[in-house]
């Protein structure tokens, strides 16, 4: 069962923007996994960073998957 602490921990991350949502996300999910090289960490945070900086200010645009996967499946003339 959740605790009350986890519940609003929970309900202020929901209010927050999809972006820090994602960033709560993967800060959670990295805590349970075993401890990484903290150089390659850093440098995988600071890509992802980048990434979602260059989407939020809209210099690249994301496509859906199902657009990619046609995309792939065209180009490589394969029946699915």
């Amino acid at each position: 069962m959740i605790t009350t602490d986890a519940d609003k921990i929970l309900s202020t991350a929901l209010k927050q923007t999809e972006t820090e949502r994602a960033r709560i996300a993967e800060a959670l999910i990295a805590s349970l996994d075993a401890p990484a090289d903290r150089e390659i960490e850093r440098a995988w945070q600071l890509e992802i960073d980048h990434r979602l900086r260059e989407i939020d200010s809209g210099v690249v645009k994301c496509i859906p998957w199902e657009e990619v996967r046609d995309r792939l499946y065209r180009n490589a003339n394969v029946q699915r």
